[in-house]
Protein backbone atom coordinates (compact mmCIF):
# COMPACT_ATOMS: atom_id res chain seq x y z
CA UNK A 1 0.00 0.00 0.00
CA UNK A 2 1.50 3.56 -0.41
CA UNK A 3 2.46 5.42 2.27
CA UNK A 4 2.18 8.70 1.10
CA UNK A 5 -0.31 11.80 1.17
CA UNK A 6 -0.06 14.86 -1.20
CA UNK A 7 0.27 18.07 0.02
CA UNK A 8 1.25 21.43 -1.91
CA UNK A 9 4.84 22.61 -1.19
CA UNK A 10 6.31 25.29 -3.83
CA UNK A 11 10.27 26.15 -4.74
CA UNK A 12 12.19 27.22 -1.45
CA UNK A 13 13.85 30.80 -1.66
CA UNK A 14 17.09 29.05 -0.76
CA UNK A 15 16.46 26.71 -4.00
CA UNK A 16 16.22 30.01 -6.15
CA UNK A 17 19.21 31.60 -4.53
CA UNK A 18 21.03 28.35 -5.93
CA UNK A 19 19.76 28.50 -9.09
CA UNK A 20 21.20 32.57 -9.51
CA UNK A 21 24.78 30.49 -9.90
CA UNK A 22 23.00 28.17 -12.03
CA UNK A 23 21.84 31.30 -14.37
CA UNK A 24 25.77 32.67 -14.09
CA UNK A 25 27.12 29.22 -15.42
CA UNK A 26 25.11 28.67 -18.13
CA UNK A 27 26.22 32.45 -19.06
CA UNK A 28 29.51 31.52 -18.50
CA UNK A 29 29.01 28.23 -21.11
CA UNK A 30 27.48 30.32 -23.70
CA UNK A 31 30.74 32.91 -23.77
CA UNK A 32 32.79 30.25 -24.12
CA UNK A 33 31.46 29.31 -27.64
CA UNK A 34 31.35 32.30 -28.57
CA UNK A 35 34.90 32.88 -28.34
CA UNK A 36 35.50 29.55 -29.62
CA UNK A 37 32.93 28.81 -32.42
CA UNK A 38 34.67 26.10 -33.09
CA UNK A 39 34.10 22.41 -33.54
CA UNK A 40 36.50 21.64 -30.94
CA UNK A 41 35.36 24.49 -28.99
CA UNK A 42 31.75 23.15 -29.15
CA UNK A 43 32.50 19.92 -27.77
CA UNK A 44 34.06 21.59 -24.83
CA UNK A 45 31.57 23.90 -24.55
CA UNK A 46 29.07 20.88 -24.49
CA UNK A 47 30.76 18.75 -21.80
CA UNK A 48 30.91 21.93 -19.61
CA UNK A 49 27.54 22.09 -19.72
CA UNK A 50 26.86 18.61 -19.38
CA UNK A 51 29.08 18.65 -16.13
CA UNK A 52 27.21 21.79 -14.90
CA UNK A 53 23.96 19.98 -15.57
CA UNK A 54 24.28 17.14 -13.45
CA UNK A 55 25.41 19.02 -10.35
CA UNK A 56 22.27 20.92 -10.97
CA UNK A 57 20.38 18.03 -10.99
CA UNK A 58 21.41 16.62 -8.25
CA UNK A 59 20.39 19.34 -6.08
CA UNK A 60 16.92 18.94 -7.91
CA UNK A 61 16.61 15.87 -6.06
CA UNK A 62 18.60 16.12 -3.66
CA UNK A 63 15.79 19.50 -2.23
CA UNK A 64 13.23 17.31 -3.51
CA UNK A 65 13.59 14.72 -0.76
CA UNK A 66 14.84 17.59 2.09
CA UNK A 67 13.86 20.92 3.55
CA UNK A 68 17.24 23.22 2.46
CA UNK A 69 15.81 26.14 4.45
CA UNK A 70 16.79 24.78 7.69
CA UNK A 71 20.19 24.67 10.30
CA UNK A 72 23.16 22.67 9.15
CA UNK A 73 21.27 21.89 5.90
CA UNK A 74 20.58 25.41 4.68
CA UNK A 75 24.92 26.08 5.48
CA UNK A 76 26.25 22.82 3.97
CA UNK A 77 23.41 24.66 0.58
CA UNK A 78 25.29 27.75 0.58
CA UNK A 79 28.52 25.94 1.25
CA UNK A 80 27.68 24.06 -2.71
CA UNK A 81 26.51 27.20 -3.61
CA UNK A 82 29.89 29.06 -3.18
CA UNK A 83 31.86 25.81 -4.97
CA UNK A 84 29.21 25.92 -7.75
CA UNK A 85 29.82 29.69 -7.78
CA UNK A 86 34.08 28.56 -8.32
CA UNK A 87 33.43 26.33 -10.76
CA UNK A 88 31.06 28.59 -13.08
CA UNK A 89 34.03 31.38 -13.04
CA UNK A 90 36.45 28.48 -13.76
CA UNK A 91 34.58 27.57 -16.85
CA UNK A 92 36.24 29.88 -19.59
CA UNK A 93 39.67 28.21 -18.90
CA UNK A 94 38.17 24.66 -17.61
CA UNK A 95 40.08 23.16 -20.35
CA UNK A 96 42.97 25.70 -19.69
CA UNK A 97 44.84 27.38 -17.30
CA UNK A 98 41.25 26.75 -14.44
CA UNK A 99 40.92 23.06 -15.91
CA UNK A 100 41.91 21.32 -12.36
CA UNK A 101 40.04 24.63 -10.11
CA UNK A 102 37.04 23.44 -12.45
CA UNK A 103 37.46 19.89 -11.08
CA UNK A 104 38.05 20.40 -7.73
CA UNK A 105 35.16 22.55 -7.57
CA UNK A 106 32.78 20.63 -9.55
CA UNK A 107 34.22 17.66 -6.97
CA UNK A 108 33.53 19.35 -4.13
CA UNK A 109 29.88 20.59 -5.31
CA UNK A 110 29.06 16.74 -5.64
CA UNK A 111 30.83 15.44 -2.60
CA UNK A 112 28.76 17.95 -0.67
CA UNK A 113 25.85 16.41 -2.70
CA UNK A 114 26.36 13.47 -1.26
CA UNK A 115 26.93 14.26 2.71
CA UNK A 116 23.30 16.33 2.12
CA UNK A 117 21.68 13.26 0.63
CA UNK A 118 23.19 10.86 3.63
CA UNK A 119 21.58 13.56 6.25
CA UNK A 120 18.14 13.19 4.21
CA UNK A 121 18.54 8.80 4.40
CA UNK A 122 18.24 9.26 8.53
CA UNK A 123 15.80 7.07 9.17
CA UNK A 124 15.25 5.73 5.87
CA UNK A 125 17.18 2.46 4.74
CA UNK A 126 15.55 2.42 1.38
CA UNK A 127 17.02 5.81 0.57
CA UNK A 128 20.26 5.29 2.34
CA UNK A 129 21.24 2.18 0.19
CA UNK A 130 20.03 4.15 -3.02
CA UNK A 131 23.02 7.07 -1.81
CA UNK A 132 25.33 4.54 -1.32
CA UNK A 133 24.95 3.18 -5.09
CA UNK A 134 25.49 6.88 -6.20
CA UNK A 135 28.84 7.32 -4.49
CA UNK A 136 30.93 5.83 -6.58
CA UNK A 137 30.00 7.03 -10.03
CA UNK A 138 29.80 10.38 -8.02
CA UNK A 139 32.60 10.57 -6.50
CA UNK A 140 34.90 8.92 -9.55
CA UNK A 141 33.48 11.02 -12.37
CA UNK A 142 34.45 14.06 -10.75
CA UNK A 143 38.27 13.26 -9.57
CA UNK A 144 38.21 12.14 -13.17
CA UNK A 145 37.49 15.62 -14.41
CA UNK A 146 39.95 16.79 -11.83
CA UNK A 147 42.95 14.54 -13.47
CA UNK A 148 41.78 15.58 -16.68
CA UNK A 149 43.29 19.32 -15.46
CA UNK A 150 46.58 17.98 -15.70
CA UNK A 151 46.30 17.13 -19.47
CA UNK A 152 45.62 18.78 -22.17
CA UNK A 153 44.49 18.08 -26.26
CA UNK A 154 42.93 15.08 -26.58
CA UNK A 155 43.42 13.10 -23.72
CA UNK A 156 42.19 15.87 -21.75
CA UNK A 157 38.92 15.72 -23.45
CA UNK A 158 38.43 11.83 -23.72
CA UNK A 159 38.68 11.54 -19.88
CA UNK A 160 35.97 14.31 -19.66
CA UNK A 161 33.94 12.36 -21.82
CA UNK A 162 34.54 9.23 -19.43
CA UNK A 163 33.97 11.10 -16.88
CA UNK A 164 30.66 12.03 -17.61
CA UNK A 165 29.94 8.85 -19.09
CA UNK A 166 30.45 7.50 -15.42
CA UNK A 167 28.44 10.15 -13.66
CA UNK A 168 25.13 9.84 -16.10
CA UNK A 169 25.73 6.14 -16.58
CA UNK A 170 25.89 5.41 -12.95
CA UNK A 171 22.64 6.49 -11.78
CA UNK A 172 21.50 3.55 -14.10
CA UNK A 173 22.80 0.71 -12.09
CA UNK A 174 20.86 -0.93 -9.26
CA UNK A 175 17.66 0.92 -10.43
CA UNK A 176 15.91 3.58 -8.85
CA UNK A 177 14.83 1.88 -5.46
CA UNK A 178 14.71 4.12 -2.59
CA UNK A 179 14.29 7.10 -4.62
CA UNK A 180 11.54 9.52 -3.19
CA UNK A 181 10.03 11.91 -5.69
CA UNK A 182 7.76 14.98 -4.80
CA UNK A 183 6.33 15.50 -8.47
CA UNK A 184 4.49 18.85 -8.34
CA UNK A 185 7.91 20.47 -6.73
CA UNK A 186 10.32 18.19 -9.08
CA UNK A 187 8.12 19.49 -11.91
CA UNK A 188 8.18 23.13 -10.90
CA UNK A 189 11.98 23.31 -10.30
CA UNK A 190 12.82 21.80 -13.78
CA UNK A 191 10.07 24.13 -15.65
CA UNK A 192 12.05 27.28 -14.04
CA UNK A 193 15.38 26.00 -14.97
CA UNK A 194 14.23 26.59 -18.34
CA UNK A 195 12.88 29.95 -18.05
CA UNK A 196 16.69 30.45 -16.63
CA UNK A 197 17.95 28.95 -19.71
CA UNK A 198 15.30 30.93 -22.03
CA UNK A 199 16.72 33.91 -19.86
CA UNK A 200 19.96 33.31 -20.92
CA UNK A 201 18.91 33.64 -25.05
CA UNK A 202 17.50 37.49 -23.73
CA UNK A 203 20.71 38.16 -22.02
CA UNK A 204 22.38 36.92 -25.13
CA UNK A 205 20.67 39.60 -26.95
CA UNK A 206 21.42 42.10 -24.91
CA UNK A 207 25.27 41.35 -25.32
CA UNK A 208 24.92 40.82 -28.79
CA UNK A 209 23.54 43.84 -29.13
CA UNK A 210 25.75 45.97 -26.60
CA UNK A 211 28.24 48.55 -28.37
CA UNK A 212 26.09 48.40 -32.04
CA UNK A 213 24.02 51.61 -33.07
CA UNK A 214 20.44 50.64 -32.50
CA UNK A 215 19.33 50.61 -36.40
CA UNK A 216 16.62 49.47 -37.61
CA UNK A 217 18.13 45.52 -38.89
CA UNK A 218 19.39 45.37 -35.56
CA UNK A 219 16.53 46.26 -33.74
CA UNK A 220 14.43 44.22 -35.85
CA UNK A 221 16.66 41.31 -34.74
CA UNK A 222 16.95 41.66 -31.37
CA UNK A 223 13.33 41.25 -31.77
CA UNK A 224 13.15 38.17 -33.24
CA UNK A 225 15.44 36.33 -31.35
CA UNK A 226 13.17 37.59 -28.77
CA UNK A 227 10.52 36.07 -30.82
CA UNK A 228 11.84 32.85 -31.05
CA UNK A 229 12.62 32.68 -27.24
CA UNK A 230 8.77 33.28 -26.41
CA UNK A 231 8.10 30.29 -29.09
CA UNK A 232 10.03 27.86 -27.11
CA UNK A 233 8.45 29.36 -23.54
CA UNK A 234 4.93 28.60 -25.59
CA UNK A 235 6.15 25.30 -26.86
CA UNK A 236 6.90 23.95 -23.07
CA UNK A 237 4.60 25.49 -21.12
CA UNK A 238 1.59 25.80 -22.96
CA UNK A 239 1.02 22.13 -22.30
CA UNK A 240 4.43 19.81 -22.22
CA UNK A 241 5.14 20.52 -18.84
CA UNK A 242 1.33 20.22 -17.73
CA UNK A 243 1.28 16.86 -19.18
CA UNK A 244 4.68 15.82 -18.10
CA UNK A 245 3.81 17.03 -14.54
CA UNK A 246 0.23 14.89 -14.50
CA UNK A 247 2.12 11.92 -15.33
CA UNK A 248 5.14 12.06 -12.81
CA UNK A 249 2.21 12.33 -10.32
CA UNK A 250 0.13 9.68 -11.38
CA UNK A 251 3.23 6.86 -11.08
CA UNK A 252 3.99 5.41 -8.39
CA UNK A 253 6.93 3.99 -6.47
CA UNK A 254 10.24 3.41 -8.40
CA UNK A 255 8.35 3.84 -11.51
CA UNK A 256 7.70 7.91 -10.45
CA UNK A 257 12.01 7.67 -9.83
CA UNK A 258 12.33 6.27 -13.08
CA UNK A 259 10.15 8.89 -15.11
CA UNK A 260 11.05 11.57 -12.78
CA UNK A 261 15.36 10.83 -13.83
CA UNK A 262 14.28 10.16 -17.80
CA UNK A 263 11.84 12.81 -18.42
CA UNK A 264 13.62 15.36 -16.12
CA UNK A 265 17.61 14.73 -15.72
CA UNK A 266 18.23 13.03 -19.04
CA UNK A 267 15.66 14.52 -21.54
CA UNK A 268 15.38 18.25 -20.07
CA UNK A 269 19.42 18.41 -20.82
CA UNK A 270 19.01 18.61 -24.78
CA UNK A 271 15.92 21.36 -24.16
CA UNK A 272 18.93 23.55 -21.85
CA UNK A 273 22.13 22.94 -24.14
CA UNK A 274 19.74 23.63 -27.77
CA UNK A 275 18.52 27.06 -25.82
CA UNK A 276 22.46 27.86 -25.03
CA UNK A 277 22.90 26.83 -29.14
CA UNK A 278 20.44 29.29 -29.81
CA UNK A 279 21.80 32.03 -27.48
CA UNK A 280 24.90 31.60 -29.32
CA UNK A 281 23.95 32.11 -32.56
CA UNK A 282 21.64 34.85 -31.80
CA UNK A 283 24.36 36.74 -30.18
CA UNK A 284 26.27 35.81 -33.80
CA UNK A 285 23.30 37.32 -35.68
CA UNK A 286 23.62 40.12 -33.97
CA UNK A 287 27.12 41.17 -34.26
CA UNK A 288 27.20 40.37 -37.63
CA UNK A 289 23.64 41.35 -39.12
CA UNK A 290 23.80 41.85 -42.60
CA UNK A 291 26.41 38.79 -42.95
CA UNK A 292 26.39 34.89 -43.41
CA UNK A 293 26.78 33.17 -39.99
CA UNK A 294 29.25 31.03 -39.63
CA UNK A 295 29.33 27.16 -39.46
CA UNK A 296 29.04 26.66 -35.40
CA UNK A 297 27.02 29.78 -35.04
CA UNK A 298 24.71 28.98 -37.59
CA UNK A 299 24.63 25.55 -36.90
CA UNK A 300 23.69 27.21 -33.36
CA UNK A 301 20.25 29.11 -34.30
CA UNK A 302 19.03 26.11 -36.21
CA UNK A 303 19.48 22.98 -34.60
CA UNK A 304 19.54 24.17 -31.39
CA UNK A 305 15.88 25.12 -31.83
CA UNK A 306 15.57 21.87 -33.86
CA UNK A 307 17.44 19.93 -30.22
CA UNK A 308 14.78 21.88 -28.33
CA UNK A 309 12.20 20.46 -29.90
CA UNK A 310 13.63 17.17 -30.20
CA UNK A 311 13.87 16.34 -27.02
CA UNK A 312 10.16 17.21 -26.36
CA UNK A 313 9.41 14.93 -28.72
CA UNK A 314 11.66 12.31 -26.76
CA UNK A 315 9.51 13.15 -23.55
CA UNK A 316 6.64 12.91 -25.17
CA UNK A 317 7.30 9.67 -26.01
CA UNK A 318 8.59 8.88 -22.35
CA UNK A 319 5.01 9.85 -20.87
CA UNK A 320 3.46 7.95 -23.37
CA UNK A 321 2.67 10.01 -25.69
CA UNK A 322 2.98 9.42 -29.63
CA UNK A 323 5.07 11.10 -31.91
CA UNK A 324 2.90 14.18 -33.21
CA UNK A 325 3.05 15.64 -36.71
CA UNK A 326 4.59 19.41 -35.60
CA UNK A 327 7.53 19.46 -34.05
CA UNK A 328 9.56 16.24 -35.78
CA UNK A 329 8.54 18.06 -38.78
CA UNK A 330 9.43 21.77 -37.65
CA UNK A 331 12.94 20.27 -36.06
CA UNK A 332 13.54 18.27 -39.53
CA UNK A 333 12.70 21.63 -41.50
CA UNK A 334 15.20 23.52 -39.27
CA UNK A 335 18.28 21.16 -39.71
CA UNK A 336 17.73 21.25 -43.47
CA UNK A 337 17.57 24.85 -43.29
CA UNK A 338 21.26 24.96 -41.54
CA UNK A 339 23.41 24.99 -45.32
CA UNK A 340 21.39 28.21 -46.26
CA UNK A 341 22.00 30.05 -43.18
CA UNK A 342 25.57 29.93 -44.20
CA UNK A 343 24.51 31.52 -47.13
CA UNK A 344 22.30 34.32 -46.23
CA UNK A 345 23.11 37.23 -44.01
CA UNK A 346 22.21 36.14 -40.52
CA UNK A 347 19.30 38.65 -39.79
CA UNK A 348 17.29 36.69 -42.73
CA UNK A 349 18.66 33.13 -40.58
CA UNK A 350 16.87 34.15 -37.70
CA UNK A 351 14.15 35.46 -39.74
CA UNK A 352 13.55 32.26 -40.87
CA UNK A 353 13.66 30.65 -37.50
CA UNK A 354 10.93 32.85 -36.16
CA UNK A 355 8.53 32.15 -39.26
CA UNK A 356 9.10 28.50 -38.49
CA UNK A 357 8.78 28.68 -35.04
CA UNK A 358 5.50 30.58 -35.14
CA UNK A 359 4.39 28.45 -37.61
CA UNK A 360 4.82 25.42 -35.31
CA UNK A 361 2.92 27.54 -32.32
CA UNK A 362 -0.01 28.29 -34.82
CA UNK A 363 -0.19 24.46 -35.97
CA UNK A 364 -0.49 23.38 -32.49
CA UNK A 365 -2.84 25.91 -31.46
CA UNK A 366 -5.34 25.12 -34.01
CA UNK A 367 -4.96 21.44 -34.39
CA UNK A 368 -5.02 20.48 -30.59
CA UNK A 369 -7.32 23.10 -29.91
CA UNK A 370 -9.55 21.33 -28.05
CA UNK A 371 -7.17 18.66 -26.69
CA UNK A 372 -5.18 21.81 -24.95
CA UNK A 373 -7.96 23.55 -23.44
CA UNK A 374 -8.86 20.46 -21.77
CA UNK A 375 -5.25 19.96 -20.47
CA UNK A 376 -5.03 23.27 -19.54
CA UNK A 377 -8.91 23.05 -17.83
CA UNK A 378 -7.07 20.36 -14.88
CA UNK A 379 -6.10 21.38 -11.56
CA UNK A 380 -2.12 20.53 -11.18
CA UNK A 381 0.05 17.91 -9.57
CA UNK A 382 0.27 18.58 -5.66
CA UNK A 383 3.72 17.77 -4.52
CA UNK A 384 4.08 14.22 -2.48
CA UNK A 385 5.60 13.73 0.58
CA UNK A 386 6.36 10.77 2.51
CA UNK A 387 4.84 10.42 5.88
CA UNK A 388 7.06 10.81 8.78
CA UNK A 389 9.67 12.53 5.62
CA UNK A 390 13.58 12.44 5.91
CA UNK A 391 15.24 14.73 8.33
CA UNK A 392 16.18 18.51 7.71
CA UNK A 393 18.89 19.09 9.39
Amino acid sequence: MDDHVEIEERVTPLELFFDLVFVFAITQVTGLLSDDPTWSGLLRGLLVLAALWWSWAAYAWLTNTLDPEEGAVRLAMLGAMGAMLVAALAVPQAFGDDAVLFGIAYLAVRVLHLVLYSIAGRGDPDLSRAVLRLVPPATVGPALIVAAGFLDGAAQVGLWAAALAIDYVGVLVGGMRGWRVSPAHFAERHGLVVIIALGESIVAVGIGVSGLALELDVVTAALLGVAVAAALWWSYFDWVAIVAARRLGEARGAARARLARDAYSYLHLPMVAGIVLFALGVKKTLEHVGEPLETIPALGLSCGVALYLLAHVALRLRIGGGLGRGRPTAALVLIGLTPLFLEVPAFAAVAIVAVVCAALIAYEALRYREQRAEIRREAPTTRSQPRGGAAST
